[in-house]
């Protein structure tokens, strides 16, 4: 596999990517049974789902803390599930979500070697801090889209990425779980690596990642580290 060269920046999604999204249910099982993993799945997908119908409706922009706590009454009421408690615990829970393993080791790496890392992500600023503080990992960055008020894939997101960070899209490796996000990177001309956690198949959209990882243990590699 060929090395991915010219890299100032190493930038990542945060949910799926960095951090652990069906971590909150997990932790829940006892309260939710065998609902736990279609509820978290159901959550992830409405979450995502209301980004994207806000951006295209128009002046609907929300922070991203809003949109999980609304995916996760819907979650709950398609499950019937009325437990106020339950509903504050994995709220609790999702804003200090767990790091995937090999997260730390992997942006060690990284930082040794003299790159820039960062995530880029559609979460509010406060989530996106309060998982990296929790999960102890070292960014030079933690970039929200809160100040421009629009979603991924908007090619918006990814230049104040570039913006902030001070680097061409050419030089920044982006990675990402979602397919779609990987594929909204590359066609904005990021050198992007799908980290493809889920074993799902390529999507169907214009351009599309230079790259194919099943976790983050293969990025130093395609780096030459």
């Amino acid at each position: 596999m060929a090395e991915i060269e010219n890299i100032g920046a190493c930038v990542f999604d945060a949910y799926g990517t960095l951090f652990n999204v069906n971590s909150a249910a997990a932790q829940c099982q006892d309260e939710l049974g065998d609902k736990w993993m279609p509820l978290s799945q159901l959550w992830r997908d409405k979450q995502l789902q209301y980004t994207w119908l806000r951006s295209l409706m128009g002046d609907h922009y929300a922070p991203f803390w809003q949109l999980t706590q609304d995916a996760l009454d819907f979650a709950l009421e398609a499950h019937e599930i009325d437990n106020p408690a339950l509903r504050q615990k994995l709220l609790d829970i999702y804003f200090e979500l767990d790091a995937y393993p090999e997260v730390p080791a992997v942006l060690s790496k990284l930082k040794a070697a003299g790159i820039k890392t960062a995530t880029l992500s559609n979460g509010s600023q406060d989530m996106l801090d309060a998982a990296v503080g929790s999960s102890g990992i070292a960014l030079d960055a933690v970039i929200s889209v809160d100040p421009i008020k629009v979603f991924k894939p908007d090619f918006r997101v990814y230049e104040l990425g570039c913006e902030v960070l001070g680097v061409s899209k050419e030089q920044v490796c982006f990675m990402s779980s979602n397919g779609w996000d990987a594929w909204g990177a590359a066609n904005f001309g990021f050198k992007v690596v799908w980290i493809n956690r889920s074993g799902q198949p390529l999507e169907r959209l214009p351009s599309g990642p230079g790259h194919i990882l099943s976790d983050l243990n293969g990025l130093p590699p395609l780096l030459g580290l």
